[in-house]
């Protein structure tokens, strides 16, 4: 009789415990079905997260949204706008692919940052759906940060609190007002690989091993589940969302005046090309001949072989050059007009000749005109060594100061060209702000504009030439 009960009564529990687990997914879904009457721009993002059982209270690895039901009922069962205001928090984070994050972040100050920086999106969209209490808590930090930074992406916000030397402690009290969801998922180890891609339907299973909870078997058996996304695979998923999210949203503002400047705002933040600006410059450069053994080109086997047979006699001497990219013929025009800064100007050039300088990057001799132009042309400096760059960065002052014109340089140079100043002028690099009239015919070498933005515009360039934006941070990394 006493097996019997106790087989009876752990029934029970497993049966409560499953219908405990049924009701958590029917609210969830029920989150985030309400979201989707209100962000139809947002819809195929919102349903992307696969429901799985949990050990912790709420979170998600960018794959799947892992939930306790013993914290989510009682959660929606105080107030439902509060779950649902959770589940746009987590997909906002998503969306930023807040959870790729490199193994030098100061987690706690991180992790502030990326919950500020979706709570103030979620408060411009003024969604009645999840007014809750903590709005309230949050609304005089928000203001303040607004008044010192112009934009609240996650990583200005925590630059920002890094450069204000910020505890520990104090990021977990200030947490407090912003923290709906856990983030413990996006540290663990071999955290490299997500759990499959899904529609968040309330009857999907995905597998898990972030603290689920083990007691589960449909965690255990799913057989609803799909391949394993990679981490490559993951963000490519969630930035093609986000761009489709940032052209939805833009149609929306225009069509229905939607709420959501700072959620646009951070989505072309997002959208933006990252570049690697040392490679950038790479592949500028030129091949040519230098004095050196290329032994990819190089066969021992015939060389030994003759070695012994004739004493001392090789078959074939090893190749005395090698084919290499190196800089050569180079052109780096400065936009030197009133709008642009003379140190930010310093900076870039000093970052381009430090990139230029290192090991394989020049030739012994090299061309390189630097020409400062604003309406018309200011200075020009013809570079041919690099002991001349040294010399020439020491006492560089910028000359101009006027308006913008891109043409002057373009003309300059093509003379140049005629005149045979260059062996093989294989590109020219122009920094600018942007404001200026460009030529009307494409070059016979390749140009790259290289704006300096932090206010995420999109620049427009003609259709034959590069276009590259660079932060401030970028240019003085």
């Amino acid at each position: 009789m006493n097996e019997s009960n106790e087989e009876l009564a752990l029934d029970d529990v497993l049966k409560k415990m499953q219908r405990a687990d049924q009701l958590s997914r029917q609210v969830i879904s029920y989150a985030r079905n309400t979201l989707f009457v209100h962000l139809r721009f947002m819809e195929n993002a919102l349903s992307r997260l696969v429901f799985v059982p949990y050990g912790g209270t709420i979170a998600t690895d960018m794959c799947r949204l892992y939930y306790n039901s013993q914290f989510i009922l009682p959660d929606f069962q105080k107030n439902d706008k509060t779950l649902t205001h959770r589940y746009l928090h987590i997909i906002l984070h998503c969306i930023f692919r807040h959870a790729y994050v490199g193994p030098a972040i100061r987690r706690p100050v991180w992790n502030l940052a990326c919950d500020i920086a979706v709570e103030q999106m979620i408060q411009e969209l003024h969604l009645k759906c999840i007014d809750d209490d903590y709005g309230n808590a949050q609304r005089g930090i928000l203001q303040e940060l607004q008044s010192q930074l112009k934009y609240m992406t996650a990583e200005k916000i925590y630059h920002y609190y890094i450069t204000q030397n910020i505890s520990d402690a104090q990021c977990e009290q200030l947490q407090e007002a912003f923290a709906l969801d856990e983030h413990e998922v996006w540290y663990a180890p071999g955290n490299d690989s997500f759990g499959s891609q899904g529609n968040g339907d309330s009857d999907s299973q995905g597998d898990s091993n972030q603290k689920p909870d083990s007691d589960s078997s449909q965690s255990q058996n799913n057989e609803n589940s799909t391949a394993v996304m990679t981490l490559a695979e993951a963000q490519e998923v969630w930035k093609k969302l986000a761009n489709q999210i940032q052209t939805d949203l833009e149609t929306f503002q225009k069509q229905h005046g939607t709420d959501g400047g700072s959620l646009l705002q951070n989505l072309k933040a997002v959208n933006r090309e990252r570049y690697d600006y040392a490679e950038f410059l790479r592949k500028f450069a030129v091949y040519g001949e230098i004095m050196k053994i290329d032994d990819d080109e190089f066969d021992y086997n015939f060389y030994t072989y003759g070695m012994n047979l004739y004493g001392n006699m090789p078959l074939i001497e090893p190749l005395e050059y090698k084919e290499v990219k190196r800089v050569r013929d180079f052109v780096i025009a400065i936009d030197t007009s009133g709008s642009v800064s003379g140190e930010t100007v310093q900076k870039f050039v000093n970052k381009t000749y430090n990139i230029l300088k290192q090991q394989d990057s020049f030739f012994t001799k090299v061309n390189i005109y630097i020409i400062q132009c604003d309406a018309e042309i200011q200075e020009v400096q013809k570079i041919t060594s690099q002991e001349e760059f040294e010399a020439y960065m020491k006492t560089m002052q910028l000359h101009g100061f006027g308006g913008t014109d891109f043409r002057p340089v373009f003309a300059y140079v093509d003379e140049l060209i005629r005149q045979h100043a260059f062996t093989n002028l294989k590109g020219m690099l122009y920094f600018t702000d942007g404001f200026g009239d460009f030529p009307e015919h494409q070059p016979d070498y390749q140009i790259a504009f290289v704006f300096l933005d932090d206010d995420y515009n999109n620049y427009q360039v003609p259709v034959w030439a590069i276009r590259l934006i660079l932060t401030t941070e970028e240019i003085e990394q």
